[in-house]
């Protein structure tokens, strides 16, 4: 809920598409109207007063409406729409990664930041063509930039989406010994998870009696850290020409 409030702000303060406001407004309206009619059986009177201001917005109110005497709601009201749910999870990964490096490197929230992608596959360009706006206000992005792949980026802190890398390039953003002494301590931790993945393929016995899943999901684990370490790595490296 709290990520569609967000996403809902810049629709809403868009005065040229008053189609799409009015779709939004009907969302919001008619999340709160059935999330009232969950929680009246617990706080009926608060419930019932909000229920009849909002009501009105979603055609449920007649001169002896009450909420009372609506049905509960079923998860059959509101089916799953599992494409949006994989596009918000994008956003939101992204959104997320640009927070944590601000975070982490203690940059302005309202400070617009430059964002390099390199990587990017089809699907990520077309999920950043549809919602740049949304992760524009988000993210406070200033510019979002497409780097050809094998192009080197400016020294950045990076964030992983899938196999796409987001670059903030840190010159005159960061102090350069704290980005590494991150950087250092989210290898050694990554490099400790890997000895204890690669001890664990190492052990013959459990090699015997482990289904083959799990096998398979402990060498896929094994890969992924090994990719972690190496970006790191070359993160390291072009944080020296910051230096």
């Amino acid at each position: 809920c709290d990520w569609y409030l967000e996403l809902s702000k810049p629709i809403l303060a868009d005065t040229n598409n008053e189609a799409e406001q009015a779709a939004t407004r009907t969302t919001l309206a008619a999340v709160l109207e059935a999330l009232l009619r969950c929680l009246h059986p617990i706080v009926p009177f608060i419930t019932e007063e909000i229920w009849q201001r909002v009501a009105p917005f979603t055609g449920k109110v007649n001169d002896n409406a009450s909420i009372m005497l609506q049905p509960y709601p079923e998860p059959a009201d509101f089916p799953r729409d599992e494409t949006a749910e994989a596009e918000l999870g994008w956003i939101q990964h992204f959104v997320l990664g640009i927070r944590q490096i601000r975070g982490e490197m203690d940059i302005a929230p309202g400070k617009p930041l430059n964002v390099f992608l390199q990587d990017a596959n089809d699907e990520d360009l077309r999920l950043l063509g549809v919602h740049q706006r949304y992760l524009t206000k988000l993210a406070r992005l200033e510019k979002v930039s497409v780097l050809p792949s094998g192009e080197e980026p400016p020294p950045s802190a990076t964030a992983l989406l899938g196999s796409m890398k987001i670059y903030v390039p840190m010159a005159g953003l960061i102090d350069v010994a704290a980005e590494r002494a991150r950087l250092t301590k989210n290898r050694d931790r990554v490099s400790n998870g890997l000895k204890r993945v690669e001890g664990k393929l190492a052990n013959e016995k459990f090699r015997a009696n482990a289904p083959a899943a799990v096998i398979e999901k402990e060498q896929q684990k094994c890969a992924t850290m090994q990719q972690e370490i190496k970006q790191i790595d070359e993160q390291l490296t072009r944080l020296d020409s910051l230096s």
